[in-house]
């Protein structure tokens, strides 16, 4: 491939990127499609084959959100270190209080909020435009990452995420988009739930759980922080099987 090819390469991509912002129908599933949808779902996001990879893309998203926290505080992002036992580490510049505490909130809730996000996409017609907005993301992502595990797990899944709007038939766009999401919001609980493992049976890896950074910071009991965290993400579940069950005509 010579460097004309791949300008055509760019450039149909970034055509595909911008044609994916508009609105198109709802997805309107039967209760087959939801049943395989689900099963697609939980086929990432569950057995612990499959939780190796998906669960990377789930600490990026982690990653990502205390980046995006720590820029609305006016936060300098440094960097983002991932790594292949699924954990990360997002630098920014040195600063306390509460744009400390607010950066450091936002980790374990993200891929809930984002999960629940792509549900309501699905179902509200904006699936083409959430997935073109997540493949910019992932792309941006690179420029932030500072080692070498971390590069591999970008470009991946900036592959990933290049090749799903390339190749994702217009008509799969909601059912690919409700999947994603489910899978982030069962992601999210599995970490929730490793992370409350860390504070009462793995007590040695203490010093890396957010919880414990936020106690230390604000004096506030660890489990206070392991609350918020699991109210954010019930809140999400509970809207995203909200929008679900309306969708299969479960609700009046």
């Amino acid at each position: 491939m010579d460097l004309n090819d791949l300008q055509g390469f760019a450039a149909e991509w970034w055509a595909r990127i911008l044609a994916g912002f508009r609105r198109d129908p709802g997805l309107e599933p039967t209760a087959l499609e939801l049943g395989v949808i689900l099963a697609v779902a939980l086929a990432v996001s569950v057995p612990r084959a499959n939780w190796r990879y998906f669960g990377l893309f789930v600490t990026a998203v982690h990653e990502l959100g205390h980046a995006f926290a720590a820029l609305t505080t006016g936060r300098l992002v440094r960097g983002i270190h991932l790594r292949f036992d699924q954990s990360g580490a997002m630098m920014s510049r040195a600063s306390s209080g509460a744009r400390a505490v607010w950066t450091g909130f936002w980790g374990y809730p993200v891929p809930a909020v984002v999960g629940c996000v792509l549900v309501w996409a699905s179902f509200s017609g904006w699936s083409s435009f959430a997935l073109s907005v997540s493949a910019l993301l992932l792309l941006l992502t690179l420029l932030f990452i500072r080692n070498g595990q971390g590069i591999v797990i970008a470009v991946g899944l900036a592959l990933a995420s290049g090749l799903l709007v390339w190749f994702a038939p217009a008509a799969w766009l909601g059912h690919v988009t409700l999947a994603i999401g489910i899978g982030l919001l069962v992601g999210a609980v599995r970490d929730w739930l490793n992370l409350l493992s860390v504070h009462t049976r793995r007590r040695q890896q203490l010093a890396n759980s957010d919880a414990f950074i936020l106690a230390r910071r604000t004096g506030l009991p660890a489990i206070l922080w392991l609350a918020g965290f699991a109210v954010v993400i019930a809140a999400c579940c509970l809207l995203a099987v909200a929008a679900i069950a309306a969708a299969a005509g479960l609700l009046a």
